[in-house]
């Protein structure tokens, strides 16, 4: 089992899980972070540290969708290991709905 970032993550970016996470597996994005399966070691610390309930298990994708975004941009975009500042309008997208159809950002610019 492994750890994965939806779209909940999207335009939020809190950044809490990063703080906690002991092995640094996750990865930023303009707008959101992902998590990188092959280096997340299963041991959850991340996942009740969202307020926005943005991780999950991968038994929890059911159809590898998030399995997919996190293994390719985890692959593209710079790793993090420190917890930065949320955008200044998070508030109002956390409980927006079909967020990756959206606002996902593929690049950093």
């Amino acid at each position: 089992m492994t750890y994965l970032v939806n779209d909940k993550c999207i335009k939020c970016k809190l950044m809490d899980c990063v703080e906690v996470c002991p092995v640094d597996c996750f990865y930023e994005g303009k707008n959101m972070l992902v998590i990188k399966p092959d280096e997340c070691i299963d041991c959850g610390v991340c996942e009740p540290e969202c307020p926005v309930d943005a991780i999950i298990s991968d038994n929890d994708d059911t159809n590898g969708k998030w399995l997919e975004v996190n293994k390719k941009y985890s692959e593209i975009w710079p790793n993090i290991s420190e917890k930065k500042d949320p955008p200044v309008d998070h508030q109002k997208f956390k409980d927006e709905e079909n967020k990756y159809e959206k606002y996902f950002k593929e690049n950093l610019e």
